[in-house]
């Protein structure tokens, strides 16, 4: 009979935990910037198995009876920002034994457990875009997660082709970054050079497949290169296109142009200066930094703050991006207040941070905006997303809470300093655990 009894009550005491675990999140009262649509003042979140369930004005949504009820009443909901390029995750790329690498994957050197993860989720940051670096023509293919906490990376991926297993795109860059001494490239115009040669025979690969038609007897020899390239020219891989200068973001467009692959263009430093020709051309948008201090490269010396303004002005999609660690995760939010202060719009500041920059990863159907089917990943704010004075309170990502500033250990990742993140510091941290 006690063994029964024990069973039963295990039993009960197991569900009592799923039903806990699948219980609704309602919060109730802040502000909720939806993105999308209008800006709800007093406004209502169901969420529900890690979607979006329901958004909408206190009264005008329908709550479920087992909610657990959050009020965040004098607080801001927004969508999570996605960062549409950044170096966390402390993977690699290419190297120099060749100036194109699209067969690289960075996805193979990334440490799901980096402490930079962590940091970049006290900044409200929860998809990014992780690149190779850009001192190659090819560096690489880029990964799409989400910086929830995680053992393999495989648990991050944001997967944008079920089919395929595409989970990225492919980092290219042109300028000065790649050129090289010993001449692979060495010009401006042999970098042009090498990247259409090489989508020359990818264009030929791509032909001698399609030709086969399924058989495998006549399907051509496998080649990791030319399989990454078919992906972009078939418009499955989008390239993300390191350029800076006006006449490199020109060449840019003009390859993309050429072969026919989407591509979005990164940093263009001095879009300004070439922006209606951006937005008259097919890319599919431009993703930007904007810096509080001038220094770095001589190509990037017109970088301007204004850039937002104009390319917003000329029609061009723009999305804002870390380049981290160029500019520190916890602190993209304020790329978007800069831009505000040139005199770029808040609506299209607030879209840059979110929802412009999933639809340049292929992933809008599931992040950027709070709407009912898409994941639960958003920020509680203090206030305003644009003050000095706001700070990002919690991050949750899939309906999950990953960052809360008032827990002292994910506080530090807010306020602590660079050493923190360093790969000797998160071994220390991690031995110390144990």
């Amino acid at each position: 009979m006690k063994i029964v009894f024990k069973t039963v009550l295990m039993l009960l005491l197991a569900s009592a935990a799923l039903f806990a675990q699948d219980r609704p999140h309602v919060f109730e009262g802040a502000e909720i910037i939806t993105i999308t649509g209008e800006t709800i003042s007093n406004g209502v979140l169901v969420v529900e198995n890690g979607v979006i369930a329901a958004v909408g004005a206190s009264g005008e949504v329908s709550i479920p009876q087992n909610a657990e009820r959050v009020d965040v009443t004098g607080k801001v909901i927004m969508p999570g920002i996605v960062d549409t390029h950044s170096h966390i995750g402390e993977g690699d790329g290419g190297d120099r034994s060749a100036a194109l690498h699209p067969d690289v994957r960075i996805l193979d050197t990334i440490d799901p457990r980096s402490k930079t993860f962590r940091k970049a989720a006290s900044g409200g940051v929860t998809s990014v875009n992780i690149m190779p670096g850009s001192g190659l023509l090819m560096s690489g293919q880029t990964v799409y997660v989400k910086t929830k906490p995680a053992n393999t990376i495989e648990e991050m991926l944001i997967v944008v082709d079920e089919e395929t297993g595409i989970y990225g795109g492919l980092k290219m860059a042109n300028g000065t970054n790649p050129l090289r001494a010993d001449g692979t490239p060495g010009t401006r115009a042999k970098s042009a050079a090498l990247a259409r040669e090489l989508f020359v025979k990818a264009q030929e690969y791509k032909a001698k497949v399609d030709a086969a038609n399924g058989d495998t007897e006549q399907m051509p020899s496998r080649d990791l290169q030319m399989e990454t390239l078919v992906e972009v020219l078939e418009g499955k891989r989008i390239v993300h296109n390191h350029t800076h200068r006006h006449d490199d973001i020109l060449t840019a467009i003009r390859l993309a142009e050429e072969f026919g692959y989407r591509m979005v263009l990164q940093h263009v430093s001095e879009g300004w200066k070439v922006a209606e020709e951006i937005a008259n051309s097919s890319v599919i948008g431009s993703s930007i930094i904007t810096l509080d201090s001038p220094g770095g490269k001589m190509e990037a010396i017109n970088l301007l703050n204004i850039n937002g303004r104009e390319l917003e002005k000329a029609g061009a999609p723009v999305a804002f991006h870390s380049d981290d660690p160029i500019v520190d995760s916890r602190f993209l939010i304020r790329s978007a207040a800069q831009a505000v202060r040139e005199g770029m719009s808040r609506e299209g500041a607030l879209q840059a941070l979110t929802i412009a920059g999933a639809r340049m990863m292929d992933i809008e159907d599931r992040v950027g905006s709070l709407e009912p089917g898409k994941d639960a990943d958003f920020l509680i704010l203090s206030g305003d997303p644009f003050s000095v004075y706001t700070h990002v309170e919690q991050t949750w990502i899939e309906g999950e809470k990953i960052w809360d500033r008032d827990n002292p250990e994910d506080r530090i990742y807010a306020i602590g300093g660079y050493e923190i993140f360093r790969a000797s510091a998160n071994y220390h941290i991690h031995m110390e655990g144990h």
